[in-house]
């Protein structure tokens, strides 16, 4: 948890946070002298976490209770939290910071996120409350092929929670991220004889892994460190050998591409200035006489976010996301001097793909870009372009297949094969499903629980 000024300023963390915990959706109660929140140790999921009070003068946090998240005071003396799809509330002192009585469940269906500990319910000072129906949206789903006619086929059948998918440059493995922060690791699935190998093991989370173009390395984010930031590390895809880490610094990174070369990784860092930044670090060597990281370079910083940088395959572009003319746009830059820019898409654009294959670039179009969002479908749209001397030009955006994919939150959720004719995704549910585009309205839901909670 932090705190920072209402006119701006740097942000302070406020008490004592356990190493690996994860701290999330806090909400000042009245008074104004402690913050309720979530709170799960590593490696347990939200169902698992606990409500937790911390005086905002600082010490030691107070757990008032277990089994539950997403916590929320109201007006009528009650906490309300999650757990298992299910609304639960006690009676709550917020004088003494203290439950009384017995919990009860009182209402169920409540959509919500054991990935996130997110759920989607809001009370409003006068007891009423709308919320969003639903059986919970954890992200344990199949992989699934898609091709340009929207016809798909199972590329890996049992259901994870994954994210980050990213083909071998060969074609013949898929890296990914399974599971969640505060842990995750990176597995390669090799597709073609159906085998899923876990890549990292260390006890903290390693996500977002990026292959070397000749495939003999993957490059993660990890907070292995224990310094609560992600930095740069690589190791052989083969799982021999010493994982080697490539920077050390304080602030967030995630890697996103290598240069045909292997000799630059471009990679997203987050500033305490200038929020999200577009960075490259040069490697210098080979496999035979060793690698050495050089010292990262400033690509892109703007007052903006720019994340997501993508090399083109000839390496003379680099795609990424920013939202400079309001919403997250696609962008187009050389490399390796930044100077001129083409903006690709049309509507709200993220995740660019380059395809190997031909002059192709892929991104994803969508409604949402959120970091609480459960999951939503989203199209995949393409882009033809030419490139000649220092000018880039981009054809108008045309959805590149008419069947959707399901995407959540701000997680990369496919990744195009490099014969540039089909993607790995996530499969939209067949049927009618659940409508998570619907609220209900409950009114005087205070009587209900000086009625139900005892």
């Amino acid at each position: 948890l932090h705190r920072v000024p209402s006119l701006g300023g740097v942000s302070a963390a406020i008490g004592v946070q356990a190493a690996g915990e994860s701290q999330r959706w806090p909400q000042i109660l009245p008074g104004g002298r402690a913050a309720l929140y979530s709170g799960i140790p590593v490696g347990a999921d939200w169902d698992s976490g606990s409500i937790m009070v911390q005086p905002l003068s600082g010490g030691s946090p107070k757990v008032v209770m277990r089994g539950g998240f997403h916590g929320r005071y109201v007006r009528s003396r009650h906490l309300l939290y999650i757990r298992d799809g299910t609304l639960f509330a006690v009676r709550f002192d917020p004088n003494r910071l203290e439950v009384a009585g017995n919990p009860a469940p009182v209402l169920e269906g409540v959509l919500a996120s054991t990935n996130t500990g997110g759920a989607q319910f809001s009370v409003s000072d006068t007891g009423t409350v709308v919320y969003v129906p639903g059986k919970g949206a954890g992200l344990e789903t199949p992989i699934s092929w898609m091709d340009q006619t929207g016809k798909t086929s199972v590329l890996r059948s049992e259901a994870a929670d994954w994210h980050y998918p990213r083909f071998s440059p060969d074609g013949r493995r898929l890296a990914m991220t399974i599971g969640s922060a505060p842990k995750a690791d990176v597995w390669i699935h090799d597709w073609a004889r159906d085998t899923l190998t876990q890549f990292t093991f260390d006890p903290q989370s390693d996500i977002a892994p990026v292959w070397t173009p000749d495939s003999r390395r993957i490059a993660f984010s990890s907070d292995r460190a224990k310094t609560d930031v992600g930095n740069l590390y690589w190791q052989r895809s083969d799982g021999t050998g010493q994982v080697q880490r490539l920077t050390k610094g304080p602030n967030d990174q995630v890697p996103f591409s290598f240069h045909p070369s292997g000799k630059h990784l471009a990679y997203t860092e987050r500033s305490a200035t200038t929020n999200y930044d577009l960075m490259i670090l040069p490697l210098e060597g080979d496999e035979k006489s060793g690698w050495k990281p050089g010292k990262p370079v400033v690509f892109l910083s703007t007052p903006h976010i720019e994340v997501a940088p993508m090399f083109s395959p000839d390496g003379r572009w680099i795609a990424y996301i920013s939202p400079e003319g309001g919403a997250m746009e696609i962008y187009v830059r050389p490399f390796p001097a930044a100077e001129g820019k083409w903006k690709i898409s049309t509507g709200l654009g993220i995740f660019p793909a380059w395809s190997p294959a031909k002059r192709e670039l892929f991104y994803l179009q969508t409604a949402i870009m959120s970091q609480t969002a459960i999951m939503s479908e989203t199209a995949i749209m393409s882009a033809t372009f030419t490139a000649d001397g220092e000018s880039f030009r981009a054809d108008k955006p045309r959805q590149w297949s008419p069947a959707l994919i399901m995407t959540f939150g701000p997680y990369r959720s496919y990744d195009l094969h490099p014969d540039g004719l089909r993607v790995a995704m996530r499969k939209p549910p067949e049927g009618p499903g659940e409508q998570r585009d619907k609220a209900v309205f409950i009114f005087n839901f205070f009587d209900e629980l000086r009625r139900v909670v005892k």
